[in-house]
């Protein structure tokens, strides 16, 4: 079997917890981390290809994206990006405040650019690799918009796994679970059961392997994905 790409590097990972948490990143939990956003980008590319397949093109074109998540909610993630991509701008619906008064766009976007948008370019030249591995190519506004997911997935994956750290388990935890009559039902959560992640081991002051997994169920709703990503985050840290 041909190993899988790593498009992001541990270093890029700890780069980015770094903007988030002062905690220190084991490397398995990089490793993990990396591997996760590699599955959901995957995920991400390979709805869009088959939208363009249909078109008849090779090259992913922004539309591509939307279709790929209109025919998958599961593949939804990331969504801070949404209001700083014009791919997304008029998809998202207008949003008002509390005197039912239209929230301009700028606005939404907050005074301050995130960090996850602002480090976004960091992201493109794997998201280039892992095109090029699954036998596609994309316009650049395209590789923008995964960048850009990317880079909020991955920020999003960060504070929720020190937000396990400094609490000591998992305190808040919801899930969808989006299945299928026929389909097999969801495994449990490999090596620990739910509630034994309400409680964690280890210390304070490091993010391990086992609060980036805590971290991705979090963040990855429905079945399908979260277990891929679980798996390939299992089998690569």
């Amino acid at each position: 079997m041909t190993a899988q790409p790593a498009p992001f590097k541990p270093s890029l990972v700890k780069a980015v917890f770094r903007d988030v948490t002062p905690l220190h990143v084991s490397r398995p939990a990089a490793c993990a981390a990396a591997s996760v956003t590699r599955t959901v980008l995957t995920e991400i590319i390979d709805g869009a290809r088959r939208a363009a397949e249909e078109e008849s093109r090779k090259k992913l074109i922004p539309g591509d994206l939307i279709s790929a998540i209109d025919r998958d909610v599961e593949l939804e993630v990331g969504d801070k990006w949404y209001v700083h991509s014009p791919t997304f701008r008029g998809l998202t619906g207008d949003l008002y405040d509390a005197d039912g008064v239209l929230v301009p766009l700028r606005q939404r976007r907050g005074t301050r650019t995130p960090s996850a948008v602002a480090g976004a370019h960091r992201f493109e030249a794997g998201v280039r690799r892992l095109l090029r591995s699954r036998g596609a190519t994309a316009v650049p506004a395209m590789v923008r918009d995964l960048d850009g997911i990317a880079s909020v997935f991955l920020t999003d994956l960060a504070r929720n796994a020190a937000m396990i750290v400094r609490e000591g388990g998992v305190k808040r935890f919801g899930t969808v679970t989006l299945e299928t009559p026929d389909a097999p039902a969801a495994p449990p959560f490999p090596k620990d059961s739910l509630g034994a992640l309400a409680t964690r081991g280890g210390d304070r002051r490091t993010i391990d392997r086992d609060d980036v997994l805590a971290a991705t169920r979090m963040l990855l709703f429905g079945g399908g994905l979260r277990r891929r990503a679980l798996a390939e985050a299992l089998a690569h840290s």
